[in-house]
């Protein structure tokens, strides 16, 4: 009895994988918490504020992302978080008002809008959904609506149990 080959016909396909973990940017990310400097976690004393910000040693944010937020429910004016961003941007790579996951949303929101989709065009794709990087959904959203217009199909997930998500009409 002949065997037959085991032939990888994901391999062989067409099929193009489009990975968002491929457009993760490396470095560092910071979540701020400005409740450090205010009075009791709450209250924003003017004067005091000022010079904690003064007093604080910025450089620990070279080259991070940063994420500012209050994690009280204290009622902080707009400018206390616009204030400790300019302390910030002499260091910091990025800077975005939100908690820690703000920051990749950001980040993809800028990149995805840049990228080349032309080797996409007209070809079957597969959004790969399994990452060990924190990608953010709205990521994943966002490069479906780029792909859209171009591609032949678009799938998620993994080649083998891959979600069909849209196929153009013929």
């Amino acid at each position: 009895m002949e065997e037959e080959a085991i032939i990888n016909r994901v391999a062989g396909s067409a099929l193009e994988v489009f990975d968002l973990e491929d457009y993760y940017p490396k470095g560092p990310r910071v979540a701020l918490d400005i409740s450090q400097w205010l009075f009791e976690g709450f209250l924003l004393r003017e004067k005091d504020f000022r010079q904690q910000l003064k007093n604080h040693d910025w450089s620990q944010y070279q080259g991070a992302y940063v994420a500012v937020h209050c994690s009280t429910d204290a009622i902080v004016p707009a400018w206390a978080s616009i204030l400790v961003t300019v302390h910030l941007t002499p260091y910091a790579k990025k800077i975005v008002d939100g908690k820690l996951e703000a920051i990749d949303v950001a980040l993809y929101e800028e990149i995805l809008p840049t990228l080349d989709y032309s080797p996409y065009q007209d070809k079957p794709v597969i959004i790969k959904g399994c990452s060990k990087k924190p990608v953010p959904m709205s990521a994943y959203v966002l490069a479906a609506q780029k792909l859209q217009p171009i591609a032949k199909s678009i799938m998620y997930g993994e080649a083998c149990s891959a979600v069909p998500l849209y196929k153009k009409a013929k």
